[in-house]
């Protein structure tokens, strides 16, 4: 069964989801790009990536780069098509991180829906549901993160994990905020995707620990491996990292090398695919460690994260991008979480969930086509 087309639509979400500090002087889209890999059987393989400041850029990458890769190719040659992937981003084409990951879910989709499984199942089922944590985004006083968790809180949704948006003295009174209004026993924890200096970090942490947050995510970039390294020996708190990191698997065993993150993280967007996602997985299971898997920002990615998450055993909560309707759109429906707050796997052959092509149709900025 081989791949013989490779459709793209640049899909407009009119969203901007990022303040100036974080947006800079350039305009930031967070718009999509719909994949759709057909093969000569009729059987077609779907997937979004990521488009935010540039679509065009994003739907080049795919039909001048990535395209020629794919076409041709038989869908079980994943391992290969991955491996062809970092080969030509090796030699000057410097994929952004976001890039082969959706390719690789399409062809996983193709692959299980061929065999009339759900992913997951086709991957090895570990289980069907997850917890989920509601993930927000930045917000500009103490007020707005306390009436965003307690609202999700009020839905059954099991946990919290704030991105305060610093300096770091009002991002502590942030953590004191949450932990007094949500009581003892629910689930924090902090993301405040920062640029600490390493004595800021180890007073924050300190905080956390007191507060009994579950864990203390991205305090620095992902590369600053010493600082990192520093972090965890002096905390007792688990500390998240990797989330950008970049080289997939390659880059994250560099991290657990150096005793630089106490939980690893992955998705099916920024780490290569539900291939990328699930060496990292397997990675960090044989260092007893985490692997929690980082939201794509697209629903229908997140349900392939969800499929993975759901294949391993060493991961702990499925994150919830919140408000669920900025990150919807092309997906039709929304996630599966019931009032529980548990997310359960479809059951459906591939990933289970489809698109909206109406919708797409209508907010479509450009569509392009490669065939064989």
């Amino acid at each position: 069964m081989k791949v013989e087309r490779f459709e793209t639509w640049w899909v407009n979400r009119n969203k901007c989801l990022f303040d100036k500090k974080r947006q800079g002087n350039a305009a930031m889209p967070w718009d999509v790009v719909v994949l759709k890999l057909t093969t000569d059987t009729g059987l077609e393989g779907v997937a979004t990536c990521l488009a935010a400041r540039s679509g065009q850029i994003t739907e080049s990458y795919l039909q001048e780069t990535v395209a020629p890769v794919v076409l041709g190719q038989d869908i079980h040659n994943r391992e290969k098509i991955w491996n062809d992937f970092w080969t030509i981003d090796r030699h000057l084409t410097f994929f952004p991180v976001y890039m082969p990951g959706p390719v690789d879910v399409a062809l996983w989709d193709l692959a299980a829906k061929e065999a009339g499984l759900p992913l997951y199942k086709y991957l090895g089922a570990y289980r069907n549901q997850m917890p989920v944590y509601a993930s927000g985004n930045f917000h500009a006083t103490e007020e707005e993160y306390v009436d965003e968790a307690l609202h999700y809180k009020s839905l059954g949704i099991a946990g919290y994990k704030a991105h305060p948006a610093g300096p770091v003295d009002f991002d502590m009174k942030v953590h004191e905020a949450l932990r007094k209004a949500v009581g003892d026993n629910y689930i924090l924890m902090s993301d405040p995707v920062a640029e600490y200096s390493l004595g800021d970090a180890i007073k924050v942490g300190r905080q956390l620990e007191a507060l009994d947050y579950l864990w203390f995510e991205e305090p620095f970039r992902d590369f600053e491996l010493y600082k990192y390294q520093s972090l965890c020996a002096a905390l007792d708190i688990p500390v998240a990292a990797t989330e950008t990191t970049r080289g997939c698997h390659w880059g994250v065993a560099q991290v657990i090398a150096q005793h630089a993150a106490d939980i690893v993280r992955a998705d099916v967007s920024w780490k290569d695919g539900v291939t990328g996602t699930m060496k990292i997985a397997h990675m960090a299971e044989g260092f007893g460690l985490n692997c929690e898997i980082h939201t794509t920002t697209m629903n229908y990615m997140d349900i392939a994260n969800l499929h993975c998450g759901c294949a391993i055993k060493n991961t702990q909560f499925f994150e919830y991008f919140v408000p669920e309707e900025n990150y919807q759109l092309p997906m039709s429906g929304k996630l599966p979480i019931d009032k529980n707050g548990m997310i359960t796997v479809p059951e459906e052959a591939g990933l289970g969930v489809s698109l909206d092509w109406s919708l797409i149709k209508a907010n479509c900025n450009s569509y392009k086509e490669k065939h064989i």
